[in-house]
Parts: structure tokens; C-alpha cells; sequence
């Protein structure tokens, strides 16, 4: 607990002046809850036992004022915590997404989606009630106990003594309950990832659910999921309960104590009845932020949890180190030096030498699992080069700012990602908008015939994956979304997989014609896509097994030929 409060307090130095106004709040209740216990005396001894006139007509507007500052001091201390909770929060959320963003591609294959949806809201809202209301409610009722105590002590210090002396034997069992109580918490929020994370894979996937008609089965999925987590929620409501009638049966021990000794010293004049009973008043009260600090206590075991799986992510660090040199103004040559990359004990990649001049347009083919998406990894630097070297002219790509490379080089894969955006946008994305540029990319990607069609032309909103468009548009998106960025690198994984024979032919001849000024690579299982290569790589289990023109390799590499009968069959 003492790390939570030290990770999270420094925030609140930005929000002082609301903290002060907080403490007032909690100042006012703590003093109108004590003060109502104290009134009891006066209005004992003065009004009921001495028939004091005076005192009846001051003490109603005391009660009143009594209640209303707490009743105020209750409502300021609630809007500016609140206020101040959730904009730290708020804070945090973003940190957390700007930290998770720039972690490696590495990080997010073997992370699930659905669990890093749960962390950033789920576990971030369990966060929220521990650095906005329950802080505030800590420091209310120790502040409001420590005003009552006083009382307590102020009215008989030697019932004061029977009556506390219960806190101390509480605290054995309620350490037990917190310390249970966290581990349910564990295991309530990696539930609620799983259930999160069921939740993504089946709207993701929910074409594939359709066509085998297996609504059944992931439902089934679903409801052991949400099974365990109501068995896990039910033994945390069973251990939070338990922290009541624990409090009332020893407190019942105390006040049975004082009631013994303190009617005793009634009966022998040794203490008043306004003094009795206004002891009696604040022992009562007392135990009710006493309950509450013990039920508080054990519901920040909750955020406690949360903010150890939320600090796990913040301790994770990116492992690629991002260069300081810029890209070069003109690229000219990429070389790679006898490049090998692992994935783990998995060689991917196995001493690739390659280089290519702008203009060039080179095709990787072979087999899928041959490296030739691992090779494109490396140079938008996606992973790290276990040995060799690649350079971009006479610069290491391990000198270059990662962002700088990025805005550099434009990627189309076979899997199109489209914005739940306008067309516009979902072209322009990471970019100012220019229409007429927008217009031009369209037009050079063979989209805007039907762009144009469209309701709101370019302006037309598109559905999340881009569901109100076919295939065949969306890849045509994706690549005037690349060609937009003005790239001096076009990287382009089976770019032209989902288009017809027609639009194949079209994007193919626009793909020659930007490639000019540009260094290309293509990975195609299309043939028919690469034949005015500059070059082609053909790969076979992590190496280059062949490298030249078409005409080349159908007479001197026998894995291309393989390939190519293949294509022809």
C-alpha cells in the first residue's frame, strides 16, 4: 500500500488548490460528526436534567449547523475528489497507451488484444476509486475517528480504555481477509481479461463463427468464462462481508464493557448521564469509520492488484533502440550484409546478402514460411538483425530514427486495415488532409472510379474494417493510402491478391510507373505480378536461392522453376 500512495501522490501536486478545498470538506464532516456526539452532553445535563431555557433555545440551531457543515463538507470533499481522481486517471490512461504504442511489434504478437483493452479500462477504472474517493475516504474517517476519540477521551479516558481496547485485537483478522481479498482481486481482473479477450476474438472473427454455424460453441466459451468470474466474485463479496461481523461482535464486547463500568459510575455520581451518553454517542459513531477505514482497506486490495498488472506493462520496455541520424534526403542504394534473424530457437532468416538501387523493383517469391516476410520486418525495422547489417545508403539502420525511417516507407500488405473514418481520412491517415492529393493517390491506386460514386465521395464515412466496401476497394485504399505518403521505399506484400484479373493488370502498370523514382520490393505468389522485376529473390527456408531476371532463373534455378509450374497450373 505504501508504493501505491507513493506512485500516485506526486500527481496531486497539480491540483493543490481543489486538494485544500478536499480537506476543508473532509474537515467539516469529521468536525459536524464529532460535534453531533458532543451535543448529547448539553442536551442531557443543561435541557433535560438542569431545565436550562437558555440552552434550549441555542442548541436546535447548533444541531442545525452541525449538520449542514457536515452535509456541505461532505458534498466539497466529494466533487473536488472526484474532479481530481478522475483526471488522474485520465492521465494515466494516456500514459499507459503512449507507453504500450511504443513497445515492439514483438511485444504485440504475443500479447492478446482483448487483455490490453482490459488493462487500459478495466484495470485503470479499479485504479480510480483508490486515488479519488477512497484516499478521500481514508483521510475523512481517520480525521473524523481521530475527532471522536477525542471525545471519547475528553469524556472518560479510563472508559476510553475498555472501549478502544478492541482496534488492536482487530487487526490480525482483518490482515488476514485484505491479504485473501488481494488474491481474489488477481484472479477477478485476469477474468476479466479473459472474458475481454473472448469478446475480441469473437466479433473479429465473427464471419468465420457464422459459416460453421458454431454460435453454440463460443457462447459455451463465453459462459465458463463468465462462470469463474462470478465463483471468484462471489468469495470476494463472502471475504469483504466478513469485515462486519467481525467489527460488530468485538466492539459489542466493548460497549457491554462501558456500559458495566460507565453505569456504575453513573450510579455512583462519579459521571453525568449527559456525560455518559455522549460517550456512549461517540464510541457508537466511532465504530462506523472504523468498519468502513477496515471495508476501504480491503477494497483497495482490488487497486493494489490492478496497479501491479498495470505497473508490469509499465516496466516493459521497448528492446529495438531508436537511432538519432536522419533518413537519407535521397536514397540511393539498401544493402543487406549477411543478415540473420531468429524467432527465438526459429532461424528465419539465414545470412541474406541483397542490395537495391533506386528504381529498382525487387520480387521475393518462394514458399510461404521462406523468410520473405521476415526480410520486409527488418527493413521497416519492425525486428532486430540477430547478425549483419543493413544499411540505407552508407547509414546503419540502427542509426535512424525510427519515426523518420517509418514516414519513409510505405507498406501494403495482403491484410487491408481500413478506419472506421472517411475514405479521406483512412487515405491521409497520420497525414494533413489534401483533397486534391487525396484525389491524386486514388486515381493512381484505380479507386476513385468508385469513390467518386459513393455518397459523400471521398468524405464517405467507412464501416470499422471496412465492411460497406468489397475486397478488392479496400486493398485499392490501402494502396493509394501508401502512395499518398509519397514514399522514397514502397513495400508491397501481396498488394494485388484480393483484385481481378483486370485491376491486377491496372495496379501492376501504376506500381511500375511509381516505382520509378523509388526503391520497391514486392512479395507476390502472383507470378504474373512480377515480371518486369528488376530482380527477383527466391527464397527456400530462410535463404536467397536464387537471384535474377525472370528468363534468369527459369534457366538456371530450379526452385523458380518449381514455382513457376506451379503458377501455371
Amino acid at each position: 500500500m505504501k508504493e501505491f500512495f507513493k506512485q500516485y501522490i506526486p500527481y496531486y501536486k497539480d491540483y493543490i488548490g481543489k486538494f485544500l478545498l478536499a480537506l476543508l470538506g473532509i474537515l467539516l464532516v469529521a468536525g459536524g460528526t464529532s460535534g453531533t456526539a458532543y451535543v448529547i452532553k448539553p442536551l442531557l445535563d443543561d435541557i433535560f436534567i438542569s431545565k436550562d431555557v437558555e440552552m434550549l433555545q441555542i442548541l436546535p440551531f447548533a444541531v442545525v449547523a452541525l449538520y449542514f457543515a457536515k452535509g456541505l463538507g461532505r458534498f466539497i470533499q466529494a466533487y473536488y475528489i472526484a474532479f481530481i481522481g478522475q483526471d488522474i486517471i485520465r492521465k494515466i490512461r494516456n500514459k499507459l497507451l503512449n507507453h504500450i504504442l511504443t513497445l515492439d511489434i514483438d511485444f504485440f504478437q504475443k500479447k492478446h488484444g482483448g487483455e490490453l483493452i482490459s488493462r487500459i479500462t478495466n484495470d485503470i477504472n479499479r485504479i480510480q476509486a483508490a486515488v479519488s474517493n477512497q484516499i478521500a475516504e481514508f483521510i475523512r474517517e481517520i480525521v473524523t475517528i481521530l475527532a471522536l476519540v477525542g471525545i471519547v477521551i475528553y469524556q472518560s479516558a479510563e472508559l476510553a480504555f475498555y472501549g478502544l481496547v478492541v482496534l488492536p485485537l482487530a487487526i490480525l483478522p482483518l490482515s488476514i481477509l485484505a491479504k485473501k481479498m488481494k488474491k481474489l482481486s488477481f484472479k477477478s481482473q485476469e477474468k476479466v481479461s479473459d472474458i475481454t479477450s473472448h469478446l475480441s476474438e469473437t466479433f473479429n472473427n465473427i464471419e468465420i463463427i457464422k459459416a460453421n454455424s458454431t454460435e453454440a460453441l463460443e457462447t459455451q466459451k463465453f459462459a465458463n468464462h463468465n462462470q469463474k468470474f462470478f465463483e471468484i466474485s462471489i468469495k470476494s463479496v463472502k471475504t469483504n462481508e466478513l469485515i462486519s461481523p467481525i467489527m460488530e461482535t468485538l466492539g459489542a464486547f466493548a460497549v457491554a464493557a462501558v456500559i458495566i463500568i460507565g453505569g456504575q459510575q453513573v450510579i455512583d455520581d462519579k459521571l453525568t448521564v449527559g456525560s455518559f451518553f455522549s460517550f456512549m454517542t461517540a464510541l457508537f459513531m466511532l465504530y462506523t469509520p472504523i468498519k468502513r477505514i477496515s471495508s476501504l482497506y480491503n477494497s483497495m486490495q482490488d487497486a493494489l492488484a490492478a496497479n501491479e498488472r498495470i505497473n508490469e506493462l509499465f516496466n516493459t520496455h521497448a528492446e529495438i533502440i531508436n537511432g538519432k541520424e536522419n533518413f537519407p534526403t535521397q536514397i540511393n542504394t539498401i544493402s543487406l550484409d549477411n543478415v540473420t534473424l531468429k524467432y527465438g530457437d526459429l532461424t528465419a532468416l539465414d545470412s541474406i546478402t541483397l542490395e537495391a538501387k533506386l528504381g529498382d523493383k525487387i520480387a521475393l517469391v518462394g514458399d510461404s514460411g521462406g523468410g520473405k516476410s521476415s526480410l520486409i520486418n527488418l527493413i521497416i525495422r519492425f525486428y532486430e538483425t540477430n547478425e549483419g547489417s543493413i544499411k540505407f545508403n552508407n547509414t546503419n539502420l540502427k542509426d535512424i530514427d525510427i519515426k523518420d525511417l517509418r514516414d519513409n516507407i510505405s507498406v501494403v500488405t495482403q491484410r487491408v486495415y481500413i478506419f472506421n473514418d472517411t475514405i479521406a481520412s483512412n487515405v491521409a491517415y497520420g497525414q494533413s488532409i489534401n483533397e486534391e492529393e487525396v484525389i491524386h493517390a486514388l486515381k493512381q491506386a484505380h479507386a476513385y472510379s468508385f469513390v467518386i460514386n459513393m455518397q459523400d465521395g471521398i468524405h464517405t464515412k467507412l464501416d470499422e474494417f471496412g465492411t460497406n466496401l468489397s475486397g478488392g476497394q479496400r486493398q485499392r485504399i490501402a494502396i493509394a493510402r501508401a502512395l499518398y505518403k509519397k514514399p522514397q521505399v514502397l513495400i508491397l506484400d501481396e498488394a494485388t491478391s484480393a483484385l481481378d484479373n483486370e485491376s491486377e493488370s491496372v495496379i501492376t502498370q501504376v506500381i511500375d510507373e511509381v516505382c520509378q523514382d523509388k526503391i520497391t520490393f514486392v512479395i507476390a505468389h502472383r507470378l504474373s505480378t512480377i515480371k518486369n522485376a528488376s530482380r527477383i529473390a527466391v527464397f527456400k527456408e530462410g535463404k536467397i536461392v536464387g537471384m535474377g531476371t525472370e528468363v534468369e532463373l527459369l534457366n538456371s534455378c530450379n526452385e523458380y522453376q518449381r514455382l513457376h509450374s506451379l503458377a501455371n497450373i
